[in-house]
């Protein structure tokens, strides 16, 4: 299911909407202040290795960030 990541432009809180589809108006409303001024946020995704090794493969080339988040795979 997609997960789109949105932020409201009021009070700059970051939050994240579940959604099988695209985004409707709706979804647009911010979870902290109610506000329907939110834009959404472009983030990356993964996508799956073939083969099996995912891990071993994602350490070897530096992990998720090249380990700067502290995820250990650095």
């Amino acid at each position: 299911m997609p997960t789109y990541d949105l932020r409201c432009i009021e009070c700059d809180t970051t939050f994240e909407v579940f959604r099988q589809g695209f985004l409707r108006d709706e979804d647009r409303v911010c979870d902290t202040c109610g506000s329907t001024q939110v834009e959404q946020l472009f983030t990356g995704f993964v996508l799956g290795a073939s083969g099996g090794a995912v891990g071993e493969d994602a350490a070897s080339a530096g992990g998720c960030c090249g380990g700067s988040c502290g995820c250990g795979a650095g």
